[in-house]
């Protein structure tokens, strides 16, 4: 029973990680910083810092519920 709620956090994990990962912005300008317009689409520093956090959270929780899926950790409970 146990083993199934894991695998279910597991694979949420890793959808939101995807998603959070798409919607960081890019740390390079590129051709925008050329023009001096690589200002007009950043995202605040708050934003960027929560965006941060969750994404590291997600990774935290992923890494940890893939070694115990895999070791089978959660079958004995």
């Amino acid at each position: 029973m146990i083993e199934k709620i894991a695998m279910g956090l597991w694979a949420f994990s890793a959808v939101g990680l995807i998603i959070l990962v798409l919607l960081h912005s890019p740390k390079g300008d590129g051709l925008g910083g050329i023009g001096g317009q690589a200002q007009l689409f950043t995202s605040t520093r708050s934003a960027e810092t929560t965006l941060n956090r969750a994404t590291w959270t997600l990774t935290v929780l992923f890494m940890a519920l893939t070694v115990a899926l895999s070791a089978g950790w959660l079958r004995s409970i």
